[in-house]
């Protein structure tokens, strides 16, 4: 019960802090600058915190919007098991923009706590809006499972993207052999992890210059 609490009181603070800096605006945008950039905030503060105190794993971010009035954004986490899309296939799904500041940027991200529980908890969260944690069942393996991988599908250094583009940002993988390094910006590749592994997580972006969702 007391490690719930600190959970659920983590949680607020940390979607307390991202409220307060999700109203800063970001520097005007040139006019030949994409819609969106992104890059992986590896060993941040909230991804060191998790590790320290065992909760999971979370994958941070840092998100740019130079057109935030005239984007919509969508992350999602797709699920695969045995090579088979699990149903819901979007385990996790966050939608929202048009934000009425002309440009804004900030942190997105994607956690996964008590990830060795029946029913471990997911979370999405941006600057703009969140999914808070929940239970998700039947998606993480329990029985059979040798080990376990998560890791960025991006690095540190920004990574632009077109309006309607789909970037793969982080992968969550569990096996019951031995697993090799794939290049998850393959689709091939994406592919063959998917058939390999027992369950695969991708957790992916994207932006679109719309007024509408």
């Amino acid at each position: 019960m007391k490690r719930y609490r600190f959970i659920t009181l983590l949680m607020v603070i940390m979607f307390t802090f991202l409220m307060v800096i999700g109203c800063s605006k970001a520097d005007e945008p040139s006019g030949n600058e994409k819609i969106a950039y992104i890059s992986a905030k590896e060993n941040s503060q909230y991804e060191k915190t998790f590790k320290d105190l065992n909760l999971g794993v979370l994958y941070d971010y840092h998100l740019k919007l130079p057109q935030a009035d005239k984007s919509w954004v969508k992350i999602w986490v797709e699920s695969y098991k045995n090579g088979e899309k699990m149903d819901p296939f979007h385990v996790e799904e966050l939608s929202y923009g048009n934000n009425p500041a002309p440009s804004v940027e900030g942190p997105m991200g994607f956690g996964i706590i008590n990830t060795n529980a029946e029913k471990p908890l997911f979370f999405l969260y941006s600057s703009d809006a969140s999914i808070p944690p929940h239970e998700i069942e039947n998606v993480l393996n329990q029985e059979g499972v040798r080990g376990s991988l998560w890791d960025y599908a991006i690095g540190k250094e920004e990574v632009a993207l077109e309006s309607g583009e789909t970037l793969v940002l982080g992968v969550y993988r569990q096996f019951k052999e031995s697993f090799r390094p794939y290049d998850y910006q393959d689709n091939d590749q994406i592919t063959q992890m998917i058939n390999e592994d027992m369950t695969v997580l991708l957790l992916k972006i994207r932006v679109e210059l719309s007024s509408q969702p």
